[in-house]
């Protein structure tokens, strides 16, 4: 069923056709090429233009504007504002210093103020030039689709000397599609479409969950990504339109059934957006079946795997293994796979692909568990696919954009993450409940990854809600979850842990590298370093097994070598993990 369906004008186009002034600056979402083509286009009729980016303009104005030869420092003053996190407009500006690591930059906060915020800058130059700069951050105070109070970048128009706010294309097609599926007559369990406080109170959601198969919302902009020439970073409007459909209906959906925004065992069914590239603006909602038939089956070498692998060499490689298999299904009816190797030692669960676009871990387990296969006594369950249908999802995403986050495919066909589901109806997360049942294990290892490059929302107030820690990458990382009575066992297992990933090669510096780079640019990460390695270590009933080893590898978007780091470092921790399992000594471990 459509919901919505439109073509828009493109917003340089309109005023290339309609301006009449002598002096025209815009900020608009667009991409360098079509700006320059606009300044062209009205400079052919006698106006003098500069269209600027409404996104990153810090970034993009070192990048098009501020001569950078001969600069040898560079101190900014960023602006705060009220209406955003204090750390806001230093996030904006990165990654700066990377792209350009022969300049000192100093970076300061300035005052709080309502005002349009504005980056104040000071180059000095080697020749001995001192020149101040101002570079315009314009943002808008508005309410978002969460109707959270969000300080968002916006169109901007300077005409005559006189500021307004542009509402562009961009905007537009976003604020006309989300009203459409917020205003749309989804079923209800009393059959109106009405909504009362008292539902917030409810003990289980007062909307009818899940309200669709598939929602999906296809777009085209004539918007190209633009590599900023430094690892995974990449200036990509098209990327973050996916992240603010995807997270922001996630939000208009906690909302509809009463629960908290960032509620993670909200079951609205699976939300795709498609943004692709194209010729002119349009947008499509339609609500559709589940995608049941695709299926990925390409093959790669498993010892030098350089991409994701495909759902049918994941069941082959896993078959490999020996010992006895088991199963469940999918919501969508896919079968998961595990295996179970019944052995002498200490029994460990090892799964992957929870998060389906995270795409180092099945590669990462199956390599490791067959160097475990081949031992004496070996004793542990594999899983290295538990979300197919969000895995599924994600190779058919990534044939459009290979590059992008995709986090469409992070959740499960019911648009929930399958740790957090409770009921009757498991689906995926039985064969948690079955690895648990074969071997009572004292350790799970649950392999996960996070983006490798800066991680936006732009029209909700830049930083994604909810996921502040993940807006940056800040290298491999390891959180443990235990159990009352197991902390002593914790520190001891991630203490072995962290002493053997340093045996890893490049890992360290890897980390290092983007540590610095990230402190630069947000500040501290606020982890616990152990043995040079970030790790966070909480008490935590949520979980049977007494210890959750959870790996966090920057693995989104990444191929070929950064690939295969991802993958080695997931590897070596699964047999880092299983070996301090075994030494673990008697008088630590918890009744």
């Amino acid at each position: 069923m459509i919901l919505f369906e439109k073509h828009y004008p493109a917003t340089l186009d309109r005023l290339v056709a309609e301006f009449t002034g002598r002096r025209l600056e815009t900020w608009t979402f667009d991409d360098r090429e079509t700006r320059r083509a606009a300044e062209a286009a009205l400079a052919s009729r006698g106006i003098a233009a500069r269209c600027r980016s409404a996104y990153k303009p810090l970034v993009c104005a070192f990048r098009e504007e501020i001569a950078t030869e001969g600069l040898t420092s560079v101190e900014i003053v960023y602006p705060r504002h009220p209406g955003a996190k204090s750390s806001r407009f230093l996030l904006e500006s990165y990654p700066l210093s990377a792209l350009y690591p022969g300049i000192d930059f100093h970076f300061e906060a300035g005052e709080i103020s309502e005002a349009v915020p504005i980056y104040r800058l000071r180059l000095r130059y080697a020749d001995g030039r001192d020149e101040p700069l101002e570079v315009l951050a314009p943002n808008r105070l508005h309410l978002d689709f969460a109707d959270e109070q969000a300080l968002s970048p916006c169109g901007w128009q300077i005409v005559e000397g006189a500021a307004s706010h542009l509402t562009t294309v961009y905007e537009q097609l976003f604020a006309e599609a989300m009203t459409a599926i917020r205003e749309a007559e989804w079923e209800t369990r009393n059959g109106s479409g009405e909504r009362y406080l008292e539902e917030l109170y409810l003990e289980e959601p007062f909307f009818e969950e899940p309200f669709f198969e598939e929602l999906n919302i296809t777009a085209t902009l004539p918007i190209a990504d633009e590599p900023l020439g430094y690892a995974d970073e990449v200036l990509s409007l098209r990327e973050a339109l996916h992240e603010e459909f995807y997270f922001s209906l996630l939000e208009v959906f906690q909302r509809r059934s009463g629960r908290p925004l960032g509620d993670r065992h909200l079951q609205p069914g699976q939300i795709v957006p498609e943004i692709r590239f194209g010729t002119a603006y349009a947008v499509k909602v339609e609500t559709r079946p589940y995608d049941r038939e695709s299926i990925s089956s390409h093959r790669e070498p498993l010892v030098a795997v350089a991409r994701p692998l495909s759902q049918v060499q994941i069941g082959e490689e896993l078959a490999t293994l020996g010992g006895s298999g088991f199963h469940a299904m999918s919501v969508a009816g896919r079968r998961l796979e595990g295996r179970y190797l019944a052995g002498s030692d200490r029994a460990m669960i090892i799964s992957a692909g929870q998060h389906a676009n995270e795409t180092s871990s099945p590669a990462g387990t199956l390599q490791a568990a067959a160097v475990l296969a081949a031992r004496d006594g070996a004793h542990f369950t594999l899983c290295p696919l538990e979300n197919p249908d969000g895995y599924a999802l994600h190779q058919r995403l990534i044939a459009d954009n290979s590059r992008h986050m995709h986090h469409a495919a992070r959740y499960t066909a019911l648009g929930d993450d399958l740790e957090y589901r409770e009921g009757e109806a498991l689906h995926e997360k039985a064969i948690r409940v079955e690895a648990e049942r074969l071997t009572n294990a004292l350790l799970h290892i649950n392999l996960h990854g996070y983006p490798a490059h800066e991680w936006t929302r732009p029209l909700s107030g830049y930083i994604p809600r909810g996921f502040e820690m993940w807006t940056l990458p800040k290298g491999f990382f390891l959180v443990l979850r235990h159990t009352p009575g197991w902390a002593d066992a914790s520190r001891a297992l991630i203490e072995a842990v962290t002493l053997a990933l340093n045996e890893v090669p490049d890992l360290r510096a890897f980390n290092d590298r983007q540590i610095a780079l990230f402190e630069r640019h947000a500040g501290d990460t606020g982890f616990e370093m152990i043995n040079g390695f970030p790790c966070l270590i909480s008490e935590d009933d949520r979980h049977r097994v007494p210890m959750t080893l959870i790996t966090e590898y920057p693995d989104e978007t990444i191929y070929g070598p950064a690939f295969q780091a991802g993958v080695a470092a997931q590897r070596a921790s699964v047999l880092a993990a299983y070996d301090a399992l075994q030494a673990l000594p008697d008088e630590l471990l918890a009744s």
